[in-house]
């Protein structure tokens, strides 16, 4: 039976006391403390009635705040429920703990979210950027990015 995202998060405040787990009414989300993420993960994919085996989309944000978000699709297809998790970091000091050897989809998701944002995933075998050039300075999708006018003497069209 398909829980509900307020009940599973109820099963992570019981299953990790010591963690800091949110509940975000607005957007019926679950907020994770960042270094602690692959624990979660872990519990989340392993846990009998929860059961999350597929990670559909992951994905960075820049609020505008001073605060990145990495923002994570779980769904489990044994259970048919669904969950979005938040992990809220720092711009000035971006880490989030990877989940890439707990859901192998975060790979190249993980990948995207640090060259476009500028989220640093700990743990991942193989962070590097993935769509821009390995020398290109910036994250793209930061609200505070200014395109450069030349990359390596060539006019950057905009």
């Amino acid at each position: 039976m398909a829980l509900e995202p307020k009940e599973i998060y109820e099963k992570l405040q019981a299953a990790f006391p010591d963690i800091s787990v949110e509940f975000d009414e607005a957007v019926p989300c679950i907020i994770v403390e960042p270094m602690k993420w692959k624990t979660v993960a872990l519990f989340l994919r392993d846990a009998d009635d929860l059961k999350f085996d597929s990670l559909m989309c992951l994905s960075g944000v820049d609020n505008g705040d001073g605060n990145l978000v990495s923002v994570c699709h779980l769904d489990s297809l044994a259970h048919r429920h669904k969950l979005t998790v938040k992990c809220v970091v720092p711009a000035d000091d971006p880490k989030v703990e990877s989940v890439e050897q707990v859901w192998r989809t975060a790979d190249w998701h993980e990948r995207e979210a640090y060259d476009l944002i500028g989220i640093e995933y700990v743990g991942h075998r193989d962070l590097r950027r993935i769509l821009m050039p390995y020398d290109w300075t910036g994250h793209p999708l930061c609200k505070d990015y200014e395109v450069p006018e030349f990359y390596n003497g060539i006019k950057v069209p905009y």
